[in-house]
């Protein structure tokens, strides 16, 4: 084969491997969209997802996607965005727990679903079926809603969380509702130290 002809394979082959990425791309843009919500700026944080349409109870409205990494590539990450935060104030983390070998990196562009809001009174939640995660809504959202879920942080670290969402049940930190009990007492125990 003579150099040319090499160097016009290795063309084609390139150029056949981009148009591959870019199908997988398009494809994978249309998976993170949905006709059930739009994205918009928010008054609980940043930009926020936003129901289109009424969206009935229990109904799949949009799945969560990104990039499968392990947990060991997940706590670089989120150490890695840590440090990040401290320097610029920018917390936004979109590592979502798939199981207990994997986790989905959501910071991809394609991927709306990163934006959902967290609050204390969600009305929507992640669930996961086999390897993907969804968001269902919870009860009836009316148009215009905006969408919400709990993101179900850690109590041990809930001084670096403090919610927004202004809901009439909102706790203060972005702390699982099943841990709020624990954080009523270290919250209790804290202002009895302060005011002793």
């Amino acid at each position: 084969m003579s150099k040319k002809s090499k160097k016009k394979e290795k063309r084609y082959n390139h150029l056949k491997e981009m148009a591959k990425l870019t199908r997988l791309m398009k494809e994978m843009y249309e998976r993170g969209q949905s006709e059930l919500c739009e994205v918009r700026n928010s008054e609980i944080h940043g930009r926020g997802v936003y129901a289109a349409a009424d969206i009935p109870k229990e109904t799949k409205v949009i799945e969560y996607l990104g990039e499968y990494i392990d947990k060991d590539e997940s706590e670089e990450r989120a150490w890695a965005q840590a440090a990040k935060a401290e320097e610029s104030g920018d917390a936004a983390v979109y590592i979502f727990t798939l199981d207990d070998k994997w986790d989905i990196d959501g910071n991809v562009p394609w991927n709306d679903a990163r934006l959902i809001n967290h609050s204390c009174d969600p009305n929507c939640e992640a669930w996961i079926e086999e390897d993907e995660i969804f968001i269902y809504s919870l009860r009836e959202i009316k148009k215009g809603e905006e969408l919400t879920f709990d993101y179900g942080f850690d109590v041990d670290c809930y001084e670096d969380h403090p919610c927004r969402c202004g809901s009439d049940k909102c706790i203060g930190y972005i702390v699982s509702q099943e841990q709020w009990s624990e954080l009523k007492e270290r919250i209790s125990k804290l202002e009895e130290k302060v005011e002793n």
